[in-house]
């Protein structure tokens, strides 16, 4: 296409990435949006290259035990697509040398993804690369060195000519620590090396919620490598005392963004206190349209009969699933209400059970059937305990409540296709974006969402799916939030269910046009180009 030579090639760093089922080296959200930009970029032509890290043992298979409590097992899974670039590079941890081997991975029709891997014999710590989102605070920096550093040097190994550097979140800000490293090395100043470096980076932020944004005492820091060459000062002026990642993503870089327009408010509001950090615009979430929408969606277009069979048919084939999974068998003819993401407590997948007296008429009376997965970080107890809620409540309502365990890719399309309505319910404003609500959308599944994320922007109450609550953040917001649940459903929701087909298929048509033209993963790197890569271009050609 030519693109190659009019916009600058980038390096996009991830700790995960979500390509496909088979190959789990992802955990959420942020995976999957980092394997969905890959796609979208190699569609579109864009000279983009990802970074990563090749997790032998994936994340986590999450199972319910006998007590209905979540437990974990690491996923076995082959890799035989992988191709040997022939390349090695070497970091430093623990004053160990550490060797890691670059694979390419170019087989889901993405970008070029290079991972490092540390599963050598010549390695004291193999186990480095095993497991994503496991180990000890030392494991987790001797990681990130290995993105960051080693996926810096992974680059220069392989002979790539990189124009930026696109940070997704603040595991990945060690490989701005090298680039200043280098250019110190050329003799300029620490202040002109981080100068220069800042002209080079962009940086983007994810999650409001402060345990998400992680930090580091310099102690271990010093301990474990991550200093590369920088005194505790240099340190320090980039990510403060205690080192925190997204602080120094925002100092490190020209330009950040926010993954909704509510979020860049919040993060410009959260943030508000950090000295010489980057600006904080918002560029909005979006997914991968092949991945994601369902090939008989798709093929059906407008029609309003074509479109109503396609969506009985997905529905279908999840009722089979349940089945499957469960044993359980529900009503195809019964609003079929879905809910699954990651199980963080924030996001309150159990809100809906909260008013007793408002659901128990709604499930006796074969009105609403309710669908539940999701998986709960393997050391996040708050969230498996909310996971254990939901199963124990399932397990009270057979047939009408269930719960399927380990959510993954393949269950998210599954249930994304399937549903009648996406229920979304988290805590304004610490949702910063919910892409699995566009995935949904795009497959004109109805969300019935608070206003948080990506749906401030999306929603069109009442045409395209729903809105409960207004916004409202005050000390009461849970039962604010779930009076607002009730009304919409039993008042508006269900009426137009059960009543008006005809315009329950034109909310469908009026969802699917929304998702796939506003909230594509195509859309979003056209903004990543116009709006953070370009203009950083631009001005780097003026500087030089």
């Amino acid at each position: 296409m030519g693109k190659e030579k009019k916009v600058p090639t980038v390096a996009y760093f991830c700790m995960e990435f979500g390509l496909h089922p088979d190959f789990p080296i992802y955990s959420g959200g942020l995976g999957i949006l980092a394997g969905d930009y890959l796609k979208a970029a190699a569609e579109a032509g864009y000279p983009v290259v990802g970074i990563g890290i090749l997790w032998r043992k994936g994340y986590t298979a999450q199972y319910i035990n006998d007590d209905g409590y979540p437990y974990d097992l690491a996923p076995e899974y082959t890799c035989d697509f992988l191709k040997d670039t022939g390349v090695q590079v070497q970091v430093t941890i623990k004053q160990q040398p550490v060797t890691c081997k670059v694979w390419l991975v170019d087989h889901f029709g993405n970008a070029p993804l290079y991972l490092l891997d540390a599963d050598l014999p010549e390695n004291k710590e193999p186990w480095l690369t095993h497991s994503l989102y496991r180990g000890s605070g030392d494991d987790r920096i001797a990681q990130e060195i290995i993105l960051g550093i080693g996926g810096l040097r992974a680059l220069r190994a392989l002979g790539l000519e990189i124009d930026l550097y696109h940070f997704n979140e603040g595991h990945a800000v060690l490989a701005g620590i090298e680039l200043i490293r280098e250019k110190m090395g050329t003799g300029l100043s620490f202040e002109q090396a981080l100068n220069a470096t800042r002209r080079e980076i962009v940086f983007t932020t994810h999650t409001p919620v402060p345990a998400g944004n992680e930090a580091h005492h310099h102690g271990a820091l010093a301990y474990v490598g991550a200093y590369n060459g920088l005194s505790y000062e240099q340190m320090k002026r980039i990510g403060g005392d205690p080192f925190n990642m997204t602080v120094a993503g925002l100092r490190l870089s020209a330009l950040t963004n926010g993954v909704s327009r509510l979020h860049g408010e919040t993060a410009q509001r959260m943030w508000q206190q950090v000295t010489e950090k980057a600006p904080i615009i918002a560029i909005t979430n979006g997914v991968h349209q092949g991945t994601w929408q369902a090939p008989n969606i798709a093929q059906a277009g407008g029609d309003p009969e074509r479109l109503l069979r396609a969506h009985q048919e997905n529905k279908g084939l999840l009722l089979a699933e349940i089945q499957r999974r469960t044993g359980q068998t529900l009503n195809p003819e019964v609003l079929l209400i879905g809910f699954a993401r990651r199980a963080a407590t924030y996001k309150r997948g159990d809100l809906i059970f909260r008013n007793r007296e408002a659901i128990l008429p709604l499930l006796e009376n074969d009105r609403i059937q309710l669908v539940f997965s999701g998986k709960a970080h393997p050391q996040d107890e708050g969230g498996k305990n909310m996971v254990a809620n939901i199963v124990t409540l399932a397990r009270q309502f057979p047939g009408k409540v269930v719960f399927l365990e380990n959510y993954d890719m393949r269950l998210g399309q599954i249930l994304t296709r399937g549903c009648d309505v996406w229920l979304n319910n988290p805590q304004r404003p610490l949702e910063a974006s919910g892409t699995s609500g566009m995935k949904a959308g795009m497959n004109g599944v109805l969300n019935f969402s608070t206003l948080d994320g990506w749906w401030v922007e999306g929603c069109a109450h009442g045409k395209n799916g729903w809105q409960f609550g207004d916004g409202y953040t005050g000390p009461d917001q849970d039962s604010h939030d779930l009076h607002a649940l009730y009304r919409v459903l039993t008042e508006e929701i269900l009426p137009t269910y059960e009543l008006d087909k005809a315009k329950w298929v034109m909310m469908m048509r009026a969802s699917i046009q929304t998702c796939t033209e506003q909230f594509s993963a195509r859309r979003m790197v056209e903004d990543y180009y116009d709006r953070l890569y370009l203009p950083l271009a631009a001005a780097e050609r003026k500087i030089s």
